[in-house]
């Protein structure tokens, strides 16, 4: 392990004012994507809209590092240049989902285990060759009746720490990221509750497994009422509970969170994360590492029509922006209108 290396990286993934694009869909998810504009999903119509984004002019002004997914560190821009060379000389980092996706949790009703660890060394020697510098590894936890058990929060916390172990020995920074999911009628103070065991859990295991701190980043839910909550909390209650709940469970040493947006829409992940760095000072950086609430716009703008390839660019430069401004606690949603 190259501690020097990684804190190096994990530090730039965070640096002021940027944040990372998670374009790490896999092949089913981004056909449900695709089927949102009509666009069947091929591999050349997947490489064409990852090009879209990855060379939107200015993109390197707030985009540190993007996740990408085994495909798409495999693919090249239209000009033959393989995607993580392309990136790397903006000075973008590329980054590698390595995860195999949650699966049912076997005696354990409605919960999962992120499964992918059996051959991940040998991976990630592959990755890094290709030019890889971080990985992602999600950890699924939903709250409804009777779950998440502490179990299951052990399990999944477990199968992250032995991830990020593999990735330091490889000279990856990890992306440690536990989700508890904002599906279901939950109210925030159960979010916070669940959050808390979670990422108490998660820190227990990365000590037990002697992860670098300096070395990774974490990338959490916010706590936040669920998506069917018959009474929602506002974004400033949101920011305080977020804020609140990191300073209790996440150590200083971590240089940086970058949240998931998890299911909000892009103005409500970019007002939370401006709200959050509005609280300072903070032990760590405060980003993003949003999918859809980076790219829904420019997805829709482009429709995978050639003509429009120019505009799914402007929506996601546009996106780009306001999000990078929320990294330094300087967005206001009056600015969605201005930009618009």
């Amino acid at each position: 392990m190259n501690r020097s290396e990684l804190e190096t990286t994990a530090k730039a993934m965070v640096a002021k004012g940027k944040g990372i694009l998670a374009a790490d869909e896999s092949s089913g998810t981004i056909k449900k994507r695709f089927d949102t504009i009509k666009l069947e999903s091929t591999e050349e119509a997947r490489r064409t809209y990852r090009e879209l984004l990855f060379t939107t002019p200015k993109a390197a002004d707030y985009i540190s590092g993007v996740i990408c997914y085994d495909e798409t560190l495999r693919q090249k821009t239209k000009d033959g240049v393989p995607f993580p060379q392309y990136l790397s000389k903006l000075g973008i980092i590329p980054g590698i989902k390595v995860d195999m996706g949650a699966k049912p949790f076997t005696n354990f009703p409605n919960e999962t285990i992120t499964e992918g660890l059996d051959g991940l060394r040998e991976r990630l020697a592959e990755y890094y060759k290709l030019g890889a510098r971080f990985a992602k590894w999600r950890a699924v936890i939903d709250i409804a009746q009777d779950i998440p058990t502490a179990f299951a929060i052990e399990a999944n916390a477990h199968a992250l720490a032995r991830y990020a172990a593999l990735c330091q020995e490889a000279n990856i920074v990890p992306i440690v990221e536990p989700e508890v999911l904002m599906d279901g009628a939950h109210s925030i103070e159960r979010c916070e509750e669940v959050t808390s065991n979670t990422l108490s859990e998660v820190f227990s295991q990365l000590h037990s497994h002697r992860i670098h701190l300096e070395g990774m980043i974490l990338k959490p839910n916010m706590v936040i009422s669920g998506k069917k909550a018959a009474s929602r909390a506002n974004a400033q209650q949101v920011a305080e509970a977020t804020v609140r709940t990191l300073k209790r469970y996440v150590p200083g040493a971590v240089p940086g969170i970058a949240f998931l947006s998890g299911g909000q829409s892009a103005a409500e992940a970019t007002e939370h994360l401006s709200l959050m760095n509005q609280m300072g000072p903070l032990p760590w950086a405060l980003t993003f590492s949003y999918g859809r609430a980076l790219q829904d716009e420019a997805l829709k703008a482009w429709g995978g029509k050639p003509e429009n390839f120019s505009a799914g660019q402007g929506a996601f430069a546009r996106r780009a922006r306001l999000t990078g401004l929320a990294q330094t606690g300087s967005y206001s949603s009056k600015q969605e209108q201005e930009a618009a």
